[in-house]
């Protein structure tokens, strides 16, 4: 008996809980609606039962995810806004993108990274595939971004003046006779990047490597990380440009519709 339970639960998936999934649900609708109306109004317009939704919000007071505003209304509580302080946009984009770039690496067989702007500087967040170890970038290093496939995505959708300002500090230093060293030749790279809409790393940071890197958009269209495909040049199992840019956007349209709907 034991046996069949089990296969049955490895066929069909962890059991969920049905009175969590409604105390969330009670959660998410008293967050959307901002303190304007009361529990008994939220749970008609659920569609919960109102003396549940009375017991969840008590609970959800108590463990202090929620506070009393007056006249049976609430809004976040102390507990739960600590814990938004805690994210950032770019890290919870980086938790969606994890297991889309995971399945992705599965494919390519190489590495698939992930990684925003900060300070001039690319931050890697995530590093996944095979390779993974041998490649020179870990999580939460920063590099400089002119050279790379995910820098020159960030770096080409900055706003002009930002934009201006970072390539005012050239010339830049070459890792390689491929690196783009010149701020002129740079700019024009750059506008060519946002135009088509993916950049390029054709042995600028590494002789034997190739690496392509398209943009991941917020809500509101601008871009907030970059993902990229590193591959050796020399691989009898190097997937084409041609062949790769569409996997790459369809990660990239899978993760902005996870993270952004």
């Amino acid at each position: 008996m034991g046996f069949t339970l089990n296969s049955h639960l490895m066929r069909n998936g962890t059991p969920q809980l049905s009175s969590l999934k409604r105390t969330l649900a009670m959660l998410e609708a008293i967050i959307a609606d901002g303190g304007q109306s009361s529990v008994s109004a939220l749970a008609r317009q659920i569609s919960m039962p109102i003396a549940t939704a009375h017991r969840q919000v008590a609970t959800l007071v108590n463990e202090g995810y929620l506070t009393a505003s007056g006249g049976g209304r609430h809004v976040a509580g102390s507990r739960l806004l600590g814990l938004l302080h805690q994210l950032d946009e770019k890290q919870v984009v980086a938790n969606v993108a994890a297991p889309v770039l995971h399945e992705l690496a599965s494919k390519v067989h190489s590495v698939v990274q992930l990684g925003t702007f900060e300070n001039d500087m690319v931050t890697y967040r995530i590093k996944t595939g095979r390779g993974a170890s041998d490649l020179f970038t870990r999580i939460d290093m920063q590099l400089e971004a002119y050279c790379s496939g995910i820098g020159k995505v960030l770096l080409a959708h900055q706003p002009e003046a930002e934009r201006e300002a970072y390539l005012a500090n050239g010339p830049f230093v070459a890792l390689t006779e491929n690196t783009i060293t010149d701020p002129a030749k740079l700019r024009e790279e750059l506008a060519c990047v946002a135009d088509r809409g993916f950049a390029l790393d054709d042995g600028e940071t590494s002789p034997d490597l190739r690496c392509m890197a398209v943009p991941l958009r917020n809500g509101d269209g601008s871009v907030l990380a970059a993902i990229s495909v590193t591959q050796a040049t020399g691989s009898t199992r190097r997937i084409s440009d041609e062949d790769l840019r569409p996997m790459l956007l369809k990660a990239a349209g899978r993760i902005e519709q996870d993270a952004f709907g």
